[in-house]
């Protein structure tokens, strides 16, 4: 298993969380998402084969943007 850090911009409320956490979540290969739109950083635990980029690509798809 392994641990990412996403820094996120633009979730402003639970509902953004919400959004983050449920589009990450169908990703195949991640067990748990957790997201805080106070300090904009999403957390997420996945097995090893899951790519960073993958889990980016799908924040920016459902319109938030992934510092870089």
């Amino acid at each position: 298993m392994k641990e990412t850090i996403i820094n996120v911009k633009g979730m402003v409320c639970n509902g953004c969380e919400n959004r983050v956490k449920n589009a990450l979540k169908t990703i195949d290969g991640v067990e748990e998402v957790e997201a805080n739109y106070t300090n904009g950083i999403v957390k997420v635990t996945s097995k090893d084969e899951v790519e960073e980029s993958s889990l980016k690509d799908k924040i920016e798809d459902i319109g938030f943007e992934v510092e870089k």
